[in-house]
């Protein structure tokens, strides 16, 4: 009888307010990928990878601080908290009670915008953060995360 083929790894991709609205706000900014669009391409990667991805969104702080610690069950975290990683306290704390590692993504070049955007609170606390690379930055993120699963990466 073959032993039990262990589970593989999980990682949660979470997105923050606004990012439902993908590939609609502000195109010249964010681009014409969709949310549906990234979440189907990071699994697909996922799956190349040996990870389950499992994808949720809010617009809503403590909706995003309980989904960040329901990631406590999970090998990792890929997570653009949007306009919260200037100033949420609250999801920095959830993100650094979790023994996961987080890489923050920012599709926008958060450094060539806004003086207000170019401190993020959580940073601090991820394993990384990824900005101005499009939504080809949730795929470097996946990526990483996935090394620091493995322990590829420190």
């Amino acid at each position: 009888m073959d032993a039990p083929r262990a589970a593989r790894p999980t990682v949660l991709l979470l997105n923050g307010p606004n990012l439902n609205l993908l590939g609609e706000r502000d195109p010249a900014q964010y681009g014409s990928t969709t949310l549906a669009d990234v979440e189907k391409r990071v699994s697909a990667l996922g799956a190349e990878l040996g990870v389950d991805v499992v994808c949720a969104q809010s617009n809503h702080e403590g909706a995003l601080v309980d989904h960040v610690h329901s990631a406590r069950a999970m090998d990792g975290i890929v997570f653009n908290p949007g306009a919260y990683a200037h100033y949420s306290i609250a999801l920095r704390d959830a993100v650094d009670a979790v023994a996961a590692p987080c890489v923050e993504v920012h599709v926008s070049n958060v450094y060539a915008r806004e003086p207000f955007r170019h401190t993020s609170v959580t940073a601090p606390v991820m394993r990384g953060s990824i900005s101005g690379c499009g939504v080809h930055g949730y795929e470097l993120a996946l990526r990483h995360v996935v090394s620091l699963i493995s322990g590829e990466s420190r």
